[in-house]
């Protein structure tokens, strides 16, 4: 996932986290030089599906999803955690 807005400096990494870890998704979210958000996040299906819904609408209150992009990808990665980078 890409997202870009209001979504750097407002918390919407580590509040992306905390959603994560509720719904057992594994990956990690980064900032981006641009200014956007890429995450790539692994779980089941259903909870993949809530995981997307709560990015769009953005996890923390002061920010803003403008633009959202999915990809998906072809092989699962070995995360056994959600994890922030800087």
């Amino acid at each position: 996932m890409r997202v870009t807005g209001m979504v750097q400096g407002v918390g919407f990494r580590w509040m992306t986290k905390r959603v994560a870890d509720q719904l057992k998704i594994r990956g990690f979210v980064q900032n981006l030089w641009d200014g956007s958000v890429y995450i790539e996040a692994q779980g089941p299906a259903l909870n993949m599906a809530k995981f997307a819904a709560a990015v769009k609408a953005s996890p923390t209150p002061s920010g803003r999803v403008a633009t959202y992009e999915e990809h998906v990808l072809d092989k699962d990665f070995p995360y056994d955690e959600f994890q922030v980078k800087y």
